[in-house]
């Protein structure tokens, strides 16, 4: 996901707000950080977040950037969702628009629906890119193994990934690529591009 991204929601999700996502996000940090036997002070070090924003997070005063999730996900071994992950139990689950959860960077620019249920093991996520004519949006890193699969649904998009050479897809072409190196997407034309990106995570979860 882009660095610089910030949880928001769709208008018409009305069961969350933002400090209840917060409060989750905390709650979840917590869990996943005393199951590992990481005190805030070591966990601070590997993230390269600090102990005191850490402590603020997990009591649910500060809502973390993208970036900041990203660094604490891999240094606890874990994909993003697991620390804005709601528990359900339901064998089938229906995400609706309107309870959407929305990443949004670059001021509205770059845009990521996820299209799953939050839960704390899952491998595989599954999300829909909206991005804005002519916009570009590069992404750090993801941890070790990590691959994404992208469809263009709508638009031009060109794809970077580390040092390979650039890649254009038009509508109805997919691409796979290793993900554990920063990227970039690209939208070539002058209307809103539309991706489906599955992404995999090749280590176990351990929670």
């Amino acid at each position: 996901m882009a660095p610089d991204a910030v949880l928001q929601l769709n208008d018409g999700f009305k069961p969350d707000t933002i400090d209840d996502i917060s409060a989750l996000t905390g709650r979840n940090l917590r869990r996943l950080r005393t199951r590992r036997g990481f005190s805030l002070d070591r966990l601070a070090k590997i993230s390269g977040v600090s102990r005191a924003m850490l402590g603020q997070i997990e009591t649910g005063k500060s809502s973390p950037t993208i970036s900041i999730l990203s660094k604490i996900a891999f240094a606890l071994d874990v994909p993003c969702g697991s620390l804005i992950a709601e528990r359900t139990e339901a064998a089938i689950t229906t995400v609706t628009r309107a309870k959407s959860k929305i990443l949004s960077s670059s001021e509205g620019r770059f845009q990521t629906r996820a299209l799953f249920p939050f839960d704390s093991d899952r491998k595989v996520e599954f999300y829909e890119l909206r991005i804005a004519p002519h916009h570009a949006e590069s992404a750090d890193a993801h941890q070790h193994g990590t691959v994404e699969n992208l469809v263009v649904a709508q638009g031009t998009v060109e794809i970077i990934a580390g040092k390979q050479p650039p890649h254009i897809l038009g509508e109805g072409d997919a691409i796979v690529f290793d993900a554990d190196v920063p990227h970039t997407y690209r939208n070539m034309t002058g209307i809103e591009a539309v991706l489906y990106l599955v992404t995999t995570y090749l280590e176990e979860i351990r929670v």
